[in-house]
């Protein structure tokens, strides 16, 4: 069994990504950003490399053809995404596990638009929790901490008493930045991340238990 992440700490609040860390949407994701490449005359590989965990917005910025309108291409991305989850799944045991967690102390933190996020949610067959931090919400999207600071402020808990459920390096160094703990999803990687983070396969061996005092803890599920 792998080790369980920060069993020696409790928390105030998790804080989750989303694509790559509560669900699986790269096949849908990579299909979306693929035709958008070849809209625009580019090789969809080395995009694709990079535009995993941080907001369409930066990615678009960086690839896009000079002069091209950058917020009329990322609401037709967003649309083109919305259109097409299919394939989008859950993360291994992440169903059973948020559904441990009280709904106060849990928040989804992912680059993706809102409307994008509810429907991959959705498609996974997780409830959006009712805190959600997305790339509208944010000005300075990851690796920026501001994704995660503005979540765990409407979770009236402080940065560093929250534990960051990441699986892309933007993500965690702003889970890093915001001063908070981190735990990292390896589910969708090909390659071995270098971290000095605790890593785990899935949620499939823990569980989140609700201390007396309501404090949250990761433990091994029997």
């Amino acid at each position: 069994m792998p080790a369980i992440p920060h069993a020696d700490r409790t928390f105030a609040a998790f804080l989750f990504d989303m694509d790559g860390t509560l669900i699986d949407s790269i096949a849908s994701a990579n299909r979306a950003w693929s035709r958008w490449a070849l809209r625009h005359g580019l090789d969809p590989a080395p995009l694709l490399a990079t535009m995993h965990g941080v907001r369409a917005v930066e990615t678009i910025r960086r690839w896009a053809p000079p002069g091209t309108d950058v917020e009329a291409e990322v609401a037709q991305l967003t649309r083109d995404e919305i259109d097409d989850v299919a394939g989008t799944v859950a993360i291994p045991g992440a169903p059973a596990f948020v559904a441990d967690l009280p709904v106060a102390r849990w928040a989804v933190v992912t680059s993706a638009p809102r409307a994008l996020a509810q429907v991959r949610l959705m498609a996974a067959g997780l409830t959006p929790p009712p805190v959600m931090v997305t790339a509208d919400d944010v000005s300075r999207g990851k690796p920026a901490p501001d994704p995660f600071l503005l979540a765990a402020r409407q979770l009236e808990v402080a940065p560093r008493d929250c534990l960051v459920w990441e699986d892309a390096p933007a993500g965690i160094t702003a889970g890093e930045a915001a001063g908070a703990a981190v735990a990292v999803i390896t589910a969708t990687h090909h390659q071995p991340l270098e971290t000095r983070h605790p890593l785990v396969p899935n949620y499939e061996p823990l569980k989140a238990t609700v201390a007396a005092d309501g404090r949250l803890r990761v433990t091994a599920r029997n």
